[in-house]
């Protein structure tokens, strides 16, 4: 199939069947140093558009033959970019729909209306600070990251569904705590379900690199009162040790864990106080696009 990619196991949102609306070459208007596709000039507009009947025969093919938790629409480079993409998504309302949108266009009134019929969004905010965003995001002279904020916050106000934000970490760029600590303000107006904080695990655009899974620890530490999840492939070296009840209620009640961090980095012994918490019913067990997290009730 042209447009159909997977069903791929996902470390964010479970089963996922991908439906690429950019097969053929690169169309971004963001060229991102962390990219895993080849360099390219950012454009603003999406050249020989497939019609959406084009792309909704190949899904209605793939959805018979196969087996999926979400259907995500993404791209080689930006999916809401794609001119047809309202009309397209007005034939997918059957199914749970994801889209990953470098949110460059969230300002625009029309992309969020069509973003609004979509389960989740997830939305990309590597950086506030106008300077750091344009060199870890590289985009189209005309994109503003004030205005992506701006959009994000107008977005939040009307959208329903479970919104997502990214940042991605990359060393040397963004990957300072007083940059976090900005994030930190701008994603307290836009009430995300979840926060995604990841760093480079495939082969980027540019010579740069990524920080280890420790780091990404510390720096979500500035992120307060979110659902953060760190996605990741290693096996974890160091630990979460020896809190007290009063301490782990305390940890829990300013930043949700994943259970992926409590299987992970949680000691034997603040396992066992986790339990414990769980059987006197002092925490809420909430599921935000398939990641399950716990949240202390007091």
């Amino acid at each position: 199939m042209k447009y159909i990619f997977g069903p791929v196991a996902s470390r964010r949102f479970g089963m996922s069947l991908g439906v690429d609306l950019s097969p053929d070459k690169k169309r971004c208007n963001f060229d991102c140093i962390y990219c895993e596709l080849d360099p390219a000039k950012p454009v603003n507009i999406y050249d020989n558009a497939p019609k959406p009947d084009e792309i909704l025969k190949e899904i209605n093919l793939a959805v018979k033959k196969f087996s999926f938790d979400v259907l995500t629409l993404t791209s080689n480079g930006e999916p809401t970019l794609y001119p047809y993409l309202e009309e397209l998504v007005k034939n997918l309302s059957e199914y749970k729909l994801l889209i990953l949108s470098n949110s460059s266009t969230i300002d625009n009134p029309e992309i969020q209306k069509t973003l609004c019929r979509f389960d989740m969004v997830k939305l990309s905010l590597d950086a506030v600070t106008p300077q750091i965003f344009k060199k870890i995001d590289r985009p189209y002279k005309e994109i503003k990251i004030e205005n992506i904020i701006a959009g994000m916050k107008k977005f939040r106000k009307i959208y329903k569904g479970e919104l997502i934000i990214e940042i991605l970490v990359v060393k040397g760029i963004n990957d300072k705590e007083e940059e976090f600590e900005k994030i930190n303000e701008v994603l307290k107006d836009i009430k995300p379900e979840r926060v995604d904080i990841s760093t480079i695990d495939r082969p980027p655009a540019y010579k740069v690199e990524g920080v280890d899974t420790k780091r990404l620890f510390e720096l979500s530490r500035k992120i307060e009162n979110q659902h953060i999840f760190i996605p990741t492939r290693d096996k974890l070296d160091f630990k979460v040790e020896n809190l007290t009840k009063e301490e782990l209620l305390t940890t829990l009640k300013k930043r949700p864990f994943s259970q992926s961090d409590i299987d992970n980095i949680f000691d034997e012994h603040t396992l066992r106080i986790f339990n414990d918490l769980k059987k006197e019913n002092l925490l809420e067990e909430i599921w935000v696009g398939g990641i399950k997290f716990y949240k202390a009730l007091v």
